[in-house]
């Protein structure tokens, strides 16, 4: 893997960064879930249920999927 630095202002929270980067790399399929959450350092199951908070669904259904009439 390669290894990135971010400099970032003292009143953002570090947590919250991992986290949001950890749900964008899985949405896009490049880390699975349990690779995601190690990256946010939370365990896997806290992972899939936050990652709903940053607009990802552990289903790969996008909104606009689940507002599509079910008979086609």
């Amino acid at each position: 893997m390669k290894s990135l630095t971010l400099t970032v202002p003292e009143e953002v929270n570090e947590q919250e960064v991992k986290m949001a980067v950890a749900a964008l790399l899985f949405d896009k399929g490049i880390l699975t879930s349990g690779q995601a959450a190690e990256y946010a350092g939370i365990t896997k199951r806290e992972f899939l249920l936050k990652v709903g908070n940053y607009g990802v669904s552990i289903f790969g259904e996008t909104p606009s999927d689940l507002s599509r009439p079910l008979n086609g």
